[in-house]
């Protein structure tokens, strides 16, 4: 490796994706010869995969130089597994991108020269999310519209994992060690200067993607919960208007029964009542709990991962 030329490593979470790591690396392999003026490191995070991911990244690594990989214990998460992309990339700046070919690697060459002109993000937009369905879209659009109104950091909306990061973004976001990450909250946090470029995003030409609705919906409570403390004061104006609304009903009542008696039972007033103060204070209960939960984590202090192999790239 020559060290006056600077290292560009790619970090690439991988999780069974033994279909498209072949023709993946083949693409990225074309836009790394056609840059000579640097030197790459292709780091693949393999995260717990059970198919035959590990035996292909072995294969890449005694074939090309260049590639590096991370085998961890067990499947973390993908949110772990950037972390330890970013923990042993060993280059000058990162490209963080998927497995699937859902990021064009030509993206990467516009991403270099953004990065010479002193941009230290600079991340990847969407112009279309693809063939993606209807709910999951307007879901997907409700979540980064409510998140970007209860954080206090601007949190980019339609924008997702793929991005360059300078090596000082890089050793931020190493020092950030909550167990319970959102990647995506942590880039705005760390500040830095950024700048945006669009892309198309492709279709997925191999195997199916592992994120289902119920894990989606998960990591985005995850965002809301962790750059936000909206949904706690939701639950202290819920619980107000609530008491206001109880404390308006006892005076209409009282009024009522001091000026036309009380004849009915009012038995099912009573359950409405009932059933709606409950599910107020369950909801509000839940909403603290999620907080809690996090707390309890954090306090055991585990690592957010554990390595089983390190492969470094032979050409360093």
């Amino acid at each position: 490796m020559n060290r006056d030329r600077k290292l560009v490593s790619i970090i690439v979470p991988a999780y069974n994706e033994e279909a498209s790591l072949l023709p993946f690396h083949e693409a990225v392999s074309q836009v790394a010869d056609g840059l000579p003026q640097y030197d790459f490191e292709l780091l693949y995070v393999n995260d717990g995969s059970t198919d035959a991911t590990q035996r292909i990244l072995q294969q890449l690594a005694s074939k090309d130089r260049r590639v590096a990989f991370v085998t961890l214990s067990r499947n973390f998460g993908k949110e772990a597994a950037m972390l330890a992309g970013f923990d042993h990339a060993r280059g000058d700046c990162a490209v963080v991108m998927d497995a699937d070919l859902q990021h064009p690697p030509v993206v990467i060459v516009e991403m270099l020269q953004q990065w010479e002109e002193g941009f230290e993000d600079v991340y990847a937009r969407r112009r279309t999310r693809g063939k993606e369905s209807w709910l999951r879209r307007r879901l997907t659009m409700l979540f980064y519209r409510i998140l970007a109104r209860s954080s206090r950091y601007e949190v980019l909306q339609n924008v997702g994992d793929f991005r360059l990061l300078d090596r000082k973004c890089v050793n931020a976001l190493r020092e950030l060690r909550e167990t319970e990450r959102y990647t995506k909250g942590l880039y705005s946090w760390i500040g830095f200067r950024k700048k945006e470029i669009l892309f198309d995003q492709e279709e997925r030409r191999f195997g199916a993607s592992h994120w289902s609705l119920l894990q989606l919906t998960g990591l985005a409570i995850e965002g809301l919960v962790s750059f936000s403390t909206a949904p706690l004061r939701i639950a202290t104006v819920m619980g107000m208007i609530t008491g206001l609304g109880a404390f308006v009903y006892l005076i209409y009542t009282f009024i009522k029964a001091l000026a036309y008696g009380d004849p009915v039972a009012g038995y099912p007033t009573l359950i409405c009542v009932m059933l709606f103060l409950g599910s107020v204070q369950l909801i509000c209960l839940g909403i603290i709990g999620e907080y809690l939960g996090r707390v309890f984590t954090e306090t055991k202090h585990r690592p957010n991962y554990l390595v089983e192999d390190y492969h470094p790239a032979a050409a360093q």
